[in-house]
């Protein structure tokens, strides 16, 4: 295996030597507290043979050890399962007699406790909770857990005992393993797929955003791709069309075997040696808020963070950056913040967290410079050290970084072990003394090589370690931002659940191609699925020069995104390119500054309620089948719709759901619930408004700093019916439902608790 390679769970439960435990009968259980003993039936797999076909199953078996029988056979394990909100319920499972050592949890922003929701009634061989969002139903014998809507559909139910009697089963039931090798043991929580089902999530997934039929590897690892199955920002999260959302909450390896083995199975395969699965009722908007709830919400980043981030690999003195902003404001090109990449230190790439006094000799006058002229400074760094870097001496011998599996110092490459409260202080006074220098945000890149044999100050080893360590590495740097800058801001590769609140996250390193892209916007969507609200990524892909028409389409699907930021390698500034390429890229930033307080206040709103500013269709119209399968498009918050070019085109099929829906160039006007050809003009992509939208403006300015909020413009996208929207003040902090209606000829906004000479309505047909 090679180094960092994802660790596939799943291949442990089909290996003969190892002792399988599927979930057999309920014998103990109390209906009030939740709690019980589950019985589990001791497994093994064995040959079989069909028609000169070879084959195996699983089979109950008597007898663990050849003489003495000291083991036991079929174990008698605590379980519990109860709702800890009106559509949330936890299930919770133990492998083992013994308990684990308590180790708090940096992905629960709260522990749940039950709080007795749910009706409680008993039958036969069924014990059922009524809640909200629909019924929890326990069968006894054989144990099985089913969960059915509030008209009795079935929403989802877990494969059960029974599920081996079949001639030839293909997958496994609900049940635990233990490891003839060191006799470890996980578990795999089987669910019945059902047909038709759509799954999305599970992190930020480069893969086709339906995840039924996939098999996803959750573990951390820098994917150096966006058309790639590995994951910079795995989650152990998905949601289906079916009405219900899966959360595994652990750190250890997870894999999500979602009917790729066999398509009538889901299944789980936690690395954990405990289950604690949370189980969410409802639509996607319920879910999101429901999980995000749990594992905490994205706070709303600042204004300027909205703006352009111009960047490129890399720029290496002061006197470039200088010229670089000189560039901007000369050629009329918004932007707010100008990126340095790994191009500051003294010695190459070598992270010290010093700048060249060569190249960079007055820091923070260059900032405070850059400040004057409606900059920021983003700063590149990792926690990664080789045997050539000043800081390799000072952090081993001082213990701060993860030692190998056999306890030492690794010899030529380490990595800051940020389990270590003392790392962690070290860690905050570098990054500390360069935001006390003028620096406005750090980027936080790579974050997915803590090894997995290695040995952590926390006393685990990388197998629970390494997919919290992006996690614990998103905290540290915002946090020290968050005292240091009173803001909500980092810039990171790397996530895990909970993650989402320290915003915000870019989505890797991507090719210079329309895969690339492609990759990228089913990488965001996915992300968004996932409870994370702000993403961005490098518009024009990274790892080449960009193509010119590549470039564009990907700056028009960019800038209208969560966040945007060109990076990669030069050429990047737009100046670089033709005179056409040049005008057009200035159009797309101009649109976004225009559009800022729609973006804004969609952003305030999504960091509210835990939805994802780039949003799948299937979040805003989820019982429109069709909404499910789009990965091409994205709502950029409620109410603007976004078709970007995936290829190099003048025109594409754009699917609009129920509603009417207007094109905002050229204000055509198209019926939805239907496929449209759509052709783009200047610009290349589509942008379509729900009608019936109000969607603020403001006056084109070249730094968010420099925007007047006291002169918006209201775009009326509406027929004759009522417009409504939102508006989110930046300096009251304070969120106004905006709803307008049309007399006779004249729309009037009905707001009557606002200033009026503040806002400006302009219909779009005039």
């Amino acid at each position: 295996m090679l180094i960092n390679e994802p660790l596939d769970i799943s291949e442990d439960f089909f290996q003969w030597q190892n002792e399988l435990f599927v979930a057999g009968h309920l014998k103990e259980f109390d209906p009030g507290g939740g709690k019980g003993l589950l019985q589990w039936q001791y497994h093994r797999w064995i040959n079989d043979r069909a028609f000169n076909t070879g084959g195996r199953h699983l089979k109950k078996t008597e007898q663990r050890e050849e003489f003495w029988r000291e083991q036991e056979v079929n174990p008698v394990l605590d379980f519990s399962v109860f709702f800890i909100s009106e559509n949330t319920i936890r299930l919770r499972m133990k492998t083992k007699k013994t308990g684990n050592k308590n180790q708090p949890s940096f992905m629960l922003v709260n522990e749940p406790v039950n709080p007795g929701i749910g009706k409680m009634t008993k039958e036969t061989n069924r014990i059922i909770y009524s809640g909200a969002k629909g019924s929890l139903i326990i069968q006894q014998e054989p144990w099985k857990l089913e969960i059915v809507d509030n008209r009795g559909r079935p929403v989802m139910s877990t494969l059960a005992l029974d599920w081996l009697d079949q001639p030839h089963p293909k997958s496994i039931p609900f049940c635990f393993l233990k490891r003839a090798a060191d006799d470890t043991q996980s578990v795999a929580a089987s669910f019945a797929s059902s047909p038709g089902e759509k799954i999305v999530g599970c992190g930020e997934s480069f893969t086709p955003l339906d995840k039924s039929g996939q098999k996803l590897i959750l573990y951390a690892t820098d994917a150096q791709s966006t058309a790639t199955k590995k994951m910079y920002k795995p989650i152990p999260f998905f949601l289906s069309n079916k009405g219900y959302g899966l959360f595994v909450h652990t750190s250890a390896p997870v894999t999500m075997d979602l009917g790729f083995t066999h398509r009538g199975s889901n299944t789980i395969y936690s690395g954990d040696d405990e289950l604690d699965l949370f189980i969410f009722l409802g639509s996607p908007k319920e879910i999101l808020h429901e999980y995000t709830s749990l594992t905490g919400r994205s706070p709303l980043p600042p204004l300027w963070s909205f703006g352009l981030w111009m960047s490129r690999f890399t720029y290496r003195s002061g006197e470039e950056v200088r010229n670089i902003a000189a560039g901007l404001r000369q050629h009329h090109i918004p932007c707010d913040v100008i990126h340095i990449d790994a191009g500051w230190f003294n010695d190459g790439i070598n992270c010290d967290y010093e700048f060249n006094r060569q190249n960079f000799h007055d820091p923070a006058g260059m900032m405070n410079e850059a400040r004057e002229h409606g900059f920021r400074i983003s700063l590149w760094q990792l926690p990664y050290f080789t045997s050539s870097n000043s800081l390799f001496k000072e952090i081993t011998e001082k213990e701060l970084c993860i030692k190998d599996q056999q306890g030492n110092i690794p010899a030529d490459d380490i990595i800051l072990d940020l389990s270590n409260p003392a790392t962690i202080e070290w860690y905050r006074d570098k990054i500390r003394s360069l935001l006390q220098l003028g620096v406005s945000v750090i980027k936080g890149d790579f974050g997915e090589a803590a090894p997995l044999e290695g040995q952590y100050y926390s006393g685990r080893s990388g197998f629970h370690e390494h997919n919290l360590y992006p996690l614990r590495y998103n905290k540290i740097l915002h946090d020290i931002t968050y005292e240091t800058k009173g803001e909500h801001i980092i810039w990171a590769r790397s996530a895990w659940a909970g993650s989402q609140r320290y915003p915000l996250h870019w989505g890797g390193d991507p090719e210079v191609s329309d895969i690339g892209m492609a990759g990228t916007l089913s990488g965001g969507l996915s992300l968004g699925l996932s409870g994370f609200s702000f993403w961005s990524h490098d518009i024009g892909g990274f790892f080449a020069a960009p193509k010119e028409e590549l470039f564009l389409r990907w700056a028009f699907f960019g800038l209208l995104s969560s966040h945007s930021r060109v990076h990669g390698f030069p050429p990047r500034e737009p100046w670089e390119f033709s005179p056409l390429f040049l005008n057009t890229f200035r159009n797309l930033v101009e649109l976004r500054y225009r559009l800022m307080p729609y973006i804004y206040s969609q952003a305030a709103w999504s960091s509210e309620n835990g939805l994802p500013l780039l949003r799948a269709l299937a979040i805003e119209y989820p019982h429109d089948p069709v909404a499910w399968t789009i990965e091409d498009q994205y709502f950029l918050g409620s109410d603007m719709l976004v078709a970007p070019l995936l290829e190099n085109t003048r025109s594409r099929i754009v699917y609009l759901p129920k509603g009417k829906w207007i094109n905002y160039f050229s204000h055509t006007v198209y019926e939805g619930n239907a496929w449209v050809t759509i052709d783009s003009d200047d610009i290349p992509g589509i942008l379509l408004i729900r009608s019936g939208s109000i969607i603020p403006h403001i006056g084109l300015a070249q730094s968010t700093e420099w925007m007047d909020w006291n002169k918006i413009f209201l775009g009326i996208y509406a027929g004759d019916e009522k417009a409504t929207g939102i508006f989110y003040d930046p300096a009251k902090k304070e969120m106004t439902r905006l709803t307008a209606n049309k007399k006779e000829d004249d729309w009037i906004l009905e707001n009557r608790d606002i200033n009026s000479k503040r806002f400006t309505l302009q219909p779009y047909n005039e």
